[in-house]
């Protein structure tokens, strides 16, 4: 199981690296080349290729090689692709003058990474036992943290001390550690292969699971909306209380990573001790906590000290929650169309997510930001208590899952 997850760790990161150096690093470095925010802002859209790549997750499920391995096969392609669109950013030294083929080659990359999100969540869902799978999506969390501390962060430093070239060939260097991972990776040989029809009935039949429709359309919504309300006032609160551009993107991108990744992999270890619904508690209550100590914030007064530490409170216990949510999913993800399971749950969370900014940024103009971030957490209370209700009620079996009743009582 260590090497497992191991090889999961691996792959989590390197696809986050790309997506950290284009959210935050370049971000940083066509600002300081002169882009206009509006620009940037723009460049922030490319990001929308992952909440709809379950229109195309059913397709790896459907097909792969027997003889590289079904998944395998796939992460071999996109990975090397990942690689590759990394070195075509080499000739562009500067990026704010060539913005257009930048742009281009960012959205392929996400395409890439989103893709191959798919196929790690697909291989996770076959190789993680049900007492595993808190520690596999504690680490999927953590990843997109790291991928920011070191895309965002890292290669930042090198770009300002080196120069792009050597930015850019880290960042190449960091992601090749994955393809000699799936290189050497051996996955288990696959007997459930499903036909095109069944890998896109999936998108729906996922639903049909005992419990599935609760937390998918209950829990998540409320944790999701009342976390990402409250998330999405913070950069708007900063500008407002007069912190430079520079400094936000430092604090938010990279300075709360750090207790995120941390937070992540506790939360992991926490869910095979202590159970979803436990930690789903341990977490909303420190979304409470940590909102109530970002209303300083909201209400004007950010000092540095104060408002990092409220920050990096809120980012743990948002990760915490994160993790829960990620797992439960994992559980509803059936083995033969694992990725399209897992992808179109999550997804939908990533949906209520980008609603939810949306709606508290134009709450937050008509009731001000405190207002919001109570509202915020009410929300997240509900959530924690419909999901510690959905585990309750939906208590099984040692050994077994949602997917796994499912296949059991599924006619031969």
């Amino acid at each position: 199981m260590k090497g497992r997850l191991g090889t999961l760790t691996t792959l989590y990161v390197t696809q986050y690296l790309g997506v950290g150096f284009i959210t935050v690093g370049l971000t940083a470095i066509l600002r300081d080349g002169g882009t206009s925010l509006d620009t940037l802002a723009l460049l922030q859209f490319v990001g929308l290729v992952w909440p709809v790549k379950f229109l195309w997750a059913p397709i790896l499920d459907r097909y792969g090689s027997r003889r590289r391995g079904h998944y395998r096969s796939w992460l071999l392609v996109l990975q090397a692709g990942l690689v590759l669109a990394l070195l075509s950013l080499l000739p562009f030294g500067r990026p704010a003058e060539q913005l257009g083929p930048v742009v281009a080659i960012c959205v392929a990359y996400v395409f890439l990474s989103a893709t191959q999100d798919i196929a790690v969540d697909a291989v996770a869902v076959r190789l993680l036992s049900e007492r595993s799978r808190g520690a596999g999506n504690g680490i999927q969390v953590a990843a997109s943290y790291a991928g920011n501390l070191l895309g965002g962060g890292a290669c930042v430093i090198v770009y300002d001390r080196f120069g792009w070239v050597p930015a850019i060939l880290l960042l190449v260097a960091l992601t090749a550690v994955g393809l000699l991972v799936v290189w050497r990776f051996r996955e288990p040989a696959r007997v459930d292969r499903v036909r095109t029809g069944q890998a896109y009935r999936a998108l729906l039949s996922v639903f049909g699971q005992p419990g599935c429709r609760w937390w998918t359309f209950a829990v998540v919504p409320l944790v999701y909306t009342g976390a990402g309300a409250a998330y999405a006032l913070v950069t708007p609160a900063l500008v407002d209380a007069g912190w430079s551009l520079g400094r936000i993107g430092v604090v938010t991108g990279v300075v709360t990573s750090a207790p995120a990744i941390v937070a992540g992999l506790l939360a992991g270890a926490g869910i095979g001790r202590f159970g979803r619904a436990g930690v789903l508690v341990a977490g909303g209550a420190a979304l409470a906590v940590s909102t109530v100590l970002l209303l300083p914030l909201m209400n004007g007064r950010a000092p540095l000290g104060g408002t990092v530490a409220a920050l990096c409170c809120f980012m743990a216990a948002y990760t915490v929650a994160n993790v829960v949510l990620y797992t439960v999913n994992m559980d509803y993800s059936r083995p033969g169309t694992g990725g399209t399971d897992f992808t179109v749950l999550s997804s939908f969370g990533l949906v209520c997510s980008f609603v939810a900014a949306s709606l508290a940024l134009a709450a937050a103009d008509l009731v001000g930001y405190p207002a919001v971030a109570v509202a915020s957490v009410v929300l997240v209370a509900l959530g924690v208590a419909t999901g510690v209700a959905h585990q309750r009620r939906l208590r099984r079996p040692a050994g077994a899952t949602p997917a796994d009743r499912v296949l059991a009582t599924a006619p031969n």
